[in-house]
């Protein structure tokens, strides 16, 4: 990392676990499945409101609906979230009262408060009723990771990734989930971005169960994934149905019809290692009235922990 060394940034990420959490939120049964055994986690770029697309009827004033709809329907356990901006926060936690978000909260650094260049967040969304957080953290994919707002690499935009660590109220397992959202112009900014993650990540035991949300915003086979293969992850749609191109997931709001998407490939991901194995694992491609919840299609994925 430059002169960022290894020792010192991970002895920074133990100030990164003092950030506030976020308040319990009101109970709403039967948002979450409660499935023993088995864990539902899903990752979904939802696309940050802007007013472009509000005039050519696909502002988040009419996904709202779908959106929130789409994710509560496939009863999830944890949610992996990308391009959230705070309107879509605080509608998240409104109609998802069952549910916790982590990773929001935090200093405005953002000198754009509208719009599609403003530091858009990446929370986690998990069940409060199955289960309790341990801890939790934000660090920044730069050579500064505790200064918010942080660029290095020509990353186009400041990136962070959010983490939690949490236990299953029933069984006592744990799960440490990381969540991110990688540069989508500067191929090294990627890279280094990803090495960050996967030498953070290293700090816990190989058996420790992870897992890794995000859009990454490169193909299967780039280079970017060298770097978290070569860490000991695994890819969970890549383990059900083989290392091959799975299909595009961002579409431009045209879904199955989007005539760019097969040159472009899948771009969302969710990778884990330690004791989760996956046993299901799909890309979500629905529509409600012709409208899709966002310009991504939303990964999904059943775990369970061995």
């Amino acid at each position: 990392m430059r002169s960022f060394g290894r020792r010192r940034f991970l002895k920074g990420m133990g100030a990164a676990a003092l950030l506030p959490v976020l308040p319990a939120f009101s109970k709403d049964a039967g948002i979450s499945a409660g499935k023993v055994g088995a864990h539902r986690v899903m990752s979904c770029n939802i696309r940050v409101p802007l007013d472009e697309d509000e005039t050519k009827g696909m502002g988040w004033s009419v996904r709202k609906a779908i959106c929130l709809k789409m994710i509560k329907d496939q009863r999830p356990d944890i949610v992996g979230l990308q391009e959230v901006l705070k309107v879509q926060a605080d509608d998240l936690r409104s109609y998802l009262s069952s549910y916790q978000l982590f990773g929001f909260e935090g200093p405005e650094m953002d000198p754009h408060p509208t719009g599609y260049y403003g530091i858009a967040k990446n929370p986690i969304l998990f069940s409060r009723d199955r289960y309790e957080l341990l801890t939790g953290g934000t660090y920044w994919l730069s050579e500064t990771p505790l200064v918010a707002g942080s660029k290095s690499w020509d990353t186009a935009r400041a990136r962070h990734a959010n983490w939690v660590r949490l236990r299953e109220k029933k069984t006592g397992k744990e799960i440490r989930m990381i969540n991110l959202h990688l540069d989508h112009i500067s191929a090294e900014a990627k890279v280094r971005q990803a090495k960050m993650v996967v030498a953070e990540s290293a700090q816990y035991p190989p058996e420790y169960t992870q897992l890794l949300t995000g859009d990454f915003n490169s193909r299967f086979d780039s280079n970017v994934f060298e770097p978290v293969r070569n860490g000991g992850w695994k890819e969970s749609y890549e383990t059900i149905h083989g290392e091959k191109e799975a299909g595009f997931t961002g579409h431009e709001f045209q879904g199955t019809a989007y005539e760019k998407g097969p040159s472009k490939g899948r771009i969302d991901y969710i990778w884990y290692r330690g004791k989760a194995k996956p046993v299901n694992a799909e890309i979500i491609k629905d529509s409600i009235n012709g409208k899709y919840p966002s310009d991504h299609f939303f990964m999904q994925t059943d775990f369970v922990i061995e």
